[in-house]
């Protein structure tokens, strides 16, 4: 898990602006590990997660849109049903608010990024950093057994 530097970049919804902008941060050699987008009727949200902060940032600038950033969690996780399930319930126990959250695919792998946007960056930083008894684990979004 790490805290990671999030753009939100705020496009007109036209053709073309998010292949510029994409097309943009390619050819500053600017990886994008993660992202989503979101519309409205005028405009769109681009969120990214990049390998080069500096670099992205030297091109949003370039193209004078406006961006705003901001800390996330990039959360590295097994690619299987149920783990981002596991991780909101994670949070969730303790309180913690996740206003949003995207993931990668995983594309051939078994692993993949989950991106969290939480109220409380260093509490969720230490309950995802703490252990998860098997127990816990096994229960989490099950009903527990009642015995008679």
């Amino acid at each position: 898990m790490q805290v990671e530097t999030q753009f939100s970049v705020f496009l007109v919804n036209k053709p073309g602006v998010l292949a510029q902008v994409l097309g943009e941060l390619a050819r500053a050699k600017v990886n994008i590990v993660a992202m989503t987008m979101a519309d409205t009727t005028e405009h769109g949200v681009l969120r990214l997660i990049v390998d080069k902060p500096a670099d992205a940032r030297r091109v949003m600038k370039k193209l004078s849109i406006p961006v705003t950033e901001t800390e996330v969690l990039g959360v590295d996780m097994p690619n299987r049903p149920g783990s981002i399930a596991d991780l909101c319930a994670r949070l969730a126990s303790e309180h913690i608010n996740i206003s949003y959250a995207y993931a990668t695919t995983g594309a051939g792998g078994s692993k993949t990024k989950v991106v969290v946007k939480v109220a409380d960056m260093s509490k969720a930083k230490a309950v995802l950093a703490a252990p998860v008894s098997r127990k816990r684990e096994a229960t989490l979004g099950r009903r527990p057994r009642v015995r008679m």
